[in-house]
């Protein structure tokens, strides 16, 4: 349901797991939490790294979807500067 906050007081993304793509190649799955002037923080994260991935980032993008997100970070936070995109797991 667009626009449903599960968590009133969050943004729309709250507790949604979304794709974020970050500088130097790097791409992190996880819950979104909250974004703030520090950056994007993020729960239960799966890391891709372009440089030292083993496979192509849409390949591994959809092995989450099919087998869910293996934790690798409890929490990580996506700074401002590094942020290049977001969207959600599901899309």
């Amino acid at each position: 349901m667009s626009g449903h906050v599960f968590h009133p007081g969050h943004d729309e993304l709250h507790g949604v797991t979304v794709v974020v793509e970050a500088a130097e190649g790097r791409t992190l799955v996880g819950r979104w939490h909250e974004e703030t002037a520090r950056g994007v923080l993020l729960h239960d994260v799966a890391v891709h790294d372009t440089e030292t991935a083993t496979i192509k980032k849409e390949e591994w993008l959809d092995k989450l979807r099919k087998f869910g997100i293996p934790v690798e970070l409890k929490h990580a936070i996506v700074p401002v500067g590094q942020l290049l995109g977001v969207r959600r797991l599901a899309e």
